[in-house]
Parts: structure tokens; C-alpha cells; sequence
């Protein structure tokens, strides 16, 4: 499986989560019909806002959408970037892809 490094993750006006990887594009990632969609303007992948679901459990599904479509595995760094995300929200997202 590819691996690319997640760049920035943060939370826009809409309240929609949203990650910019480094350098995979996922121009067709919708078509696993997981809710999860490219803007390919911002270059970054993003969930709807959060209606059940919680914004931990959106960025699993973020990810797990890259995995399965793609081939990808998107990892968080040390230098990931974080937009508009609660510093608890942060933590436990770090916890649970560690």
C-alpha cells in the first residue's frame, strides 16, 4: 500500500472536516460511496458536517476511504498542520492513528 503524509487537518465553515494530504489527489474517491468527497480546488478531502457521527469518527472514515479506493494510507506527522480543530478533537485524533 502507497503511504502519503497528511499535510493539514482542520474544520471549515461548513463545520466539515477536511485533511489536504501531501501529494495524492483522490479525484473519484466518492465513488465508494462513504460520503467522503475531493475538493479539488483546495486540493484536500473532506466529510459532510457531522450529523451522528462524530468528527473522530469522520477522519477514520476519511481515511479509510483513501485506503480502500485508493490504496493510499494517509498518516499524520509531527508537522501536520491544524486549522480550526479543538485541541481535544487534535488529541484524540493523534491517539487513535497513532
Amino acid at each position: 500500500m502507497q503511504e502519503d503524509l497528511i499535510a493539514e487537518v482542520g474544520i471549515d465553515d461548513e463545520q466539515r472536516l477536511w485533511l489536504r494530504p501531501s501529494k495524492v489527489s483522490f479525484d473519484c474517491v466518492y465513488r465508494a460511496a462513504m460520503e467522503v468527497h475531493w475538493d479539488d480546488e483546495q486540493k484536500r478531502l473532506f466529510s459532510p458536517k457531522p450529523r451522528e457521527w462524530t468528527y473522530l469518527q469522520w477522519f477514520d472514515q476519511i481515511i479509510t476511504a483513501a485506503a480502500d479506493e485508493y490504496g493510499v494510507r494517509l498518516k499524520l506527522t509531527p508537522s501536520t498542520l491544524w486549522r480550526n480543530v479543538p485541541d481535544e478533537l487534535k488529541t484524540s485524533i493523534q491517539d487513535s492513528s497513532a
